[in-house]
């Protein structure tokens, strides 16, 4: 991995079943198992699916007109694959946005099919690496002395 190209999060244990995730610009967002209000690991990864695709479409649309309603929902089954493993299926990512009348919602308006497009064949990272599928690695770490 070369360090230009690098992204990274961690996550941190701060309690049985509680966990925080942090980016390198100090941003933290709760995990949790999903007993209460702290996201899933599931939820986080849908957000990041309609997150990369809503900002795809967001950034070049709204500099035509504001939109008055912006919502991505995005949608998957979890199930269990032929081998046990768990694993989300029919996945959806589907844009509600508004954008108000005149020549400019319509300029809007008209970008949307065509950046929705753009973002799902090119743009999207989480897309573009759920869909071929990647490999990931999976290690433990050296333990490092007096932590």
């Amino acid at each position: 991995m070369s360090h230009e190209n690098l992204r990274s999060v961690e996550v941190e244990r701060t309690a049985v079943g509680e966990y925080e995730v942090r980016n390198v610009r100090g941003g933290v967002i709760p995990l949790g198992t999903g007993d209460d209000e702290r996201f899933s690991p599931v939820e986080l990864f849908l957000a990041a699916l309609g997150g990369c695709t809503g900002i795809d479409v967001d950034l070049v649309a709204s500099r035509r007109a504001e939109p008055t309603r912006f919502l991505v929902t995005v949608r998957g089954d979890k199930i269990k694959d032929e081998a046990g493993a768990n694993r989300l299926d029919n996945l959806e990512v589907e844009l509600s946005v508004t954008y108000p009348e005149g020549v400019d919602g319509d300029r809007a308006r008209e970008v949307v099919p065509r950046l929705l497009q753009q973002s799902h064949d090119r743009l999207c990272t989480v897309t573009r690496t759920v869909e071929p599928g990647t490999p990931v690695a999976t290690y433990q770490a050296e333990a490092k002395e007096n932590e």
